[in-house]
């Protein structure tokens, strides 16, 4: 129980946004402005290949609800 949700959840967040540094940088050799423009393309794509799976996922259950429908 806490008063602010949001900063009860910060750490998880704040670790799942340092995955991304993480991954386009496991060295550390970059610059940090260099490294977080990357890590900024890394979630943008990692969001879309999200978003992606969901729609093709509900295109499929929509496709089986109509091929149920029709038999």
């Amino acid at each position: 129980m806490t008063d602010d949700p949001t900063a009860h959840t910060a750490p998880a967040r704040r670790a799942f946004l340092d995955r991304f540094d993480r991954e386009v940088d496991p060295e550390g050799r970059l610059t940090s402005e260099e490294r977080s423009r990357r890590a900024e393309h890394a979630r943008k794509a990692y969001f879309q290949r999200l978003a992606l799976a969901s729609s093709r996922a509900r295109a499929a259950k929509a496709a089986a609800r109509r091929g149920g429908e029709a038999a």
